[in-house]
């Protein structure tokens, strides 16, 4: 066969296409682009919100058997063990029936002291109880996800206490569940109140390996000792005041820093937490002024025109 009618093109088998390293770019600006529109115009959440519905059934199927051995589990808890709950429940109900017998009488001095002070009353919170499902797998974060939704009255900023104290703040809404960032992920802060001595603070997920809060930016010279418990102060407009957030558990003050390291531990289950209540932001409005003060104000001010 004469050389010149042989085919010099490549087999089929050894053609590419466009190369890998080309593929690489185009998709990474791709990934960049959608990532910077569904951070800027939450384009994606339409998606999530279909992705979550249609997940949802296989993530019931996938939890049975976690709940199953649960329920397996409760079933043969000891005899022993009932009756020593049984007791630790007595007694702490007689101490709260103690506690509730004098809280009534100060919240009675209470509101004739408010009356009298012609202050406004507290809100109350409006509250609904979730489970958890499952904690989220991310080791770089500290979430969980709940079993209650959009569907549900849940709202996206919402506040999560257990029977301890707080447990972290919605950030993520479903359609059917939504998503908890516990108070000690390193991206969540929260603005406390020191009950021993009323000075406050905001603290701040730590970064570590344990899941501890560090109460930051306070000097070295602070009033604050181990075991002083942190509760909301009720600044942010979000969560409630007066509800338990951590306690100290150590404190550090180096000749070579100007801020304490303070760090302190949950006193909520953020590891092991079941049943939850997932309470209504509060959003106190700042009030306006009342007419009759701004009336001179303004008339001042027309006069000096």
């Amino acid at each position: 066969m004469p050389l010149g009618t042989l085919d010099r093109n490549p087999p089929p088998f050894f053609k590419q296409g466009t190369s890998a390293l080309t593929k690489l770019i185009i998709f990474s600006f791709l990934s960049m682009a959608l990532m910077l529109a569904d951070q800027r115009y939450n384009l994606v959440q339409p998606a999530r919100w279909v992705l979550s519905i249609i997940m949802y059934p296989v993530q019931w199927v996938a939890l049975r058997p976690q709940v199953a051995w649960q329920g397996l589990g409760d079933v043969f808890v000891g005899k022993q063990d009932v009756l020593d709950n049984l007791q630790a429940a007595n007694a702490q109900l007689l101490a709260q029936a103690v506690r509730t017998s004098q809280l009534e009488q100060l919240e009675l001095e209470n509101r004739y002291l408010r009356e009298m002070l012609e202050l406004r009353q507290r809100v109350v919170t409006p509250a609904l109880a979730a489970e958890v499902l499952y904690q989220a797998g991310d080791p770089y974060t500290r979430k969980m996800v709940l079993d209650k939704g959009a569907l549900n009255g849940v709202v996206q900023g919402s506040p999560v206490m257990d029977e301890k104290g707080i447990l972290g703040q919605i950030t993520r809404v479903h359609p059917l569940v939504s998503e908890i960032t516990l108070v000690t992920d390193r991206e969540h802060s929260i603005p406390v109140l020191n009950l021993r001595t009323g000075a406050r603070g905001v603290a701040f997920g730590e970064s570590g390996g344990a899941p501890l809060l560090e109460l930051r930016y306070m000097a070295t010279n602070a009033d604050i000792e181990v075991d002083d418990v942190l509760t909301t102060s009720g600044v942010d407009g979000v969560y409630p005041p007066g509800i338990p957030v951590a306690k100290v558990v150590k404190v550090e003050r180096r000749a070579d820093s100007v801020f304490a390291r303070i760090l302190c531990e949950s006193l909520a289950r953020v590891q092991g937490a079941r049943h939850v209540m997932v309470l209504a932001p509060v959003k106190l409005p700042l009030e306006s002024p009342p007419l009759e003060q701004t009336a001179p104000l303004l008339h001042h001010k027309g006069g000096r025109r």
